[in-house]
């Protein structure tokens, strides 16, 4: 992905973690994360001083790397969904904010670290991203490569694009009503719409795609289907524990959002097959 010259987001926070990771780059590197700071508008404060238990952390080249690319990212969703909703929807849109973290951190729906992943809270209408997700991406998951990256945040952000519309609230509600398996079932549908509307994302970045990329994006979303996931693992497929969709679902929502560039090509809950 072609991001040389594309503006960095100020809708990013950075937050240090509960403890220091190791490889910390010393003052060269501090001076780095804090030219970031300086030129992009971000709060990279906590990183490089923070006090009571944030003090003494430090900073990995890595993860200095991985907020300016996910600042960077996040501007073209802003672009892309600033331009989408007043031409589809006719409304204007409210970008989220991106907590960039390492190790754990707070969010108004719970606590938050690496091994939960990437995810959106509604309460406080954040996405939270921790900085190694990229590199357990790539390694662990077998779905490498800076527009998989990409797609992640760009799926995050439409989970914020669903609350804008009113959808997560009213998903939520039925939740609360349903068995577990119902709810499952409904929670699938949210995400693969998450899915397509990451599409229609990608869609809209095509001059910054580089050849493979679409690939990229594919790939991981079928190297993150509960299917293969519960594979992995050992486990038969139980469809009815499914919280995401299957790979073939996942990376067939995507597609279908980035070929129509349409939300209403979205709309997951009006499908008769997924």
């Amino acid at each position: 992905m072609r991001l040389r010259g594309i503006r960095r987001s100020k809708n990013v926070e950075v937050r240090g973690g509960g403890g220091a990771r190791k490889g910390g780059i010393g003052i060269v590197g501090v001076l780095a994360v804090l030219a970031i700071g300086y030129f992009t508008g971000i709060d990279v404060s906590s990183l490089v001083g923070g006090t009571g238990s944030q003090q003494g952390t430090t900073v990995s080249e890595g993860d200095a790397k991985a907020t300016q690319f996910s600042a960077q990212v996040l501007a073209t969703t802003e672009d892309v969904w600033g331009r989408v909703f007043p031409e589809q929807l006719g409304r204007p849109y409210v970008p989220p904010q991106l907590v960039v973290f390492s190790n754990v951190t707070q969010s108004a729906c719970g606590g938050a670290s690496g091994a939960s992943g990437p995810f959106y809270c509604p309460a406080d209408q954040k996405a939270y991203l921790d900085t190694q997700f990229f590199d357990m991406l790539a390694q662990r998951m077998g779905a490498g490569g800076d527009f998989a990256a990409a797609y992640v945040i760009a799926h995050e952000v439409a989970h914020h694009v669903q609350n804008q519309l009113g959808i997560l609230p009213k998903v939520d509600a039925l939740r609360r009503q349903s068995s577990t398996a119902e709810a499952n079932a409904l929670t699938v549908r949210l995400e693969l719409m998450a899915d397509c509307l990451s599409g229609i994302w990608a869609a809209n970045v095509k001059g910054l795609m580089e050849r493979g990329d679409l690939d990229e994006a594919l790939n991981a979303a079928r190297k993150i289907g509960d299917d293969y996931l519960q594979k992995q693992a050992g486990r038969a497929p139980q469809p009815h524990t499914f919280t995401h969709g299957t790979s073939a679902q996942r990376s067939g929502w995507f597609q279908r959002g980035y070929d129509s560039g349409n939300v209403g090509q979205c709309d997951t809950f009006a499908a008769d097959r997924l």
